[in-house]
């Protein structure tokens, strides 16, 4: 499992965005809900890769907010409130948002491994091989995550309206000739506008992000399992016995 949790930046010196954070992602995950757990801070359990690249990137494009993912288990059965969850997957989070607060990074996202430590539960020590799994995952979402968060407005709004063609246009061919008649635009501008946001790279990259993320999962899985403890993967658990690897295409967007 994922456990996601988001935190507004600067929210002592703006209004509460949470309530509009939790609409729209109501609408980027089939099963994981998300909640205020505490202040301006939501966080959610998300059961495929995929959705965790999708909220993760949703969040950093505005700038305001800090993303913490927690990879591992989660005590089951899951609870109705994410709020009552625990298990080592919400340490993790925990971790992680505080994590993406360091400073350290341009790019306000960190990925933590649940373990467990003398029995308790806690982020996997510095070098095991699930932390070693996510840190690669974190590098690839900050990479992707820094295209994102560096487009400037005119460059999303050709990127948004493209997207919304390509949703009802059998196909990608002529579709940045649909979106820049929509935008009153050239051709040509479009394909600058989406040369210069990184787009296509953005699509091409965020299968590896996926990969990486349910390798991380299988990873710290198997560790749990070698130390005999249940894994939300067990199908007694009631979790996901294999979350959904499969690269999505990449090849949103004319070539």
């Amino acid at each position: 499992m994922y456990v996601m949790t988001i935190d507004q930046r600067g929210s002592s010196a703006d209004v509460d965005r949470v309530p509009e954070l939790l609409a729209e992602l109501a609408g980027l995950s089939t099963a994981g809900r998300f909640e205020r757990s505490v202040g301006d801070e939501v966080q959610g359990v998300v059961e495929r890769p995929d959705e965790v690249v999708d909220i993760a990137l949703h969040a950093l494009r505005s700038g305001r907010w800090y993303v913490g993912v927690g990879v591992g288990v989660v005590d089951q059965p899951l609870p109705a409130s994410p709020r009552e969850g625990s298990g080592p997957a919400f340490v993790a989070a925990r971790a992680a948002v505080e994590k993406a607060k360091s400073g350290a990074a341009h790019v306000p996202i960190a990925v933590v491994s649940g373990g467990l430590r003398r029995g308790e539960a806690a982020p996997s020590p510095a070098g095991s091989a699930g932390a070693r799994a996510c840190a690669n995952a974190e590098a690839v979402l900050r990479l992707i995550g820094r295209l994102v968060q560096d487009r400037t407005a005119a460059q999303w709004k050709v990127v948004d309206v493209l997207r919304s063609v390509q949703h009802g246009h059998a196909g990608t061919h002529g579709t940045q000739k649909i979106a820049a008649q929509e935008l009153g635009i050239t051709e040509q501008s479009v394909s600058r506008a989406l040369l210069r946001s990184g787009w296509q790279e953005e699509w091409a990259a965020r299968p590896a992000a996926e990969m990486l993320l349910a390798f991380a999962h299988g990873v710290i899985a198997a560790d749990d399992d070698a130390r005999g403890q249940p894994a939300d993967r067990n199908p007694d658990a009631g979790g996901p016995q294999n979350p959904d690897t499969r690269p999505r295409d990449s090849t949103e967007g004319d070539r």
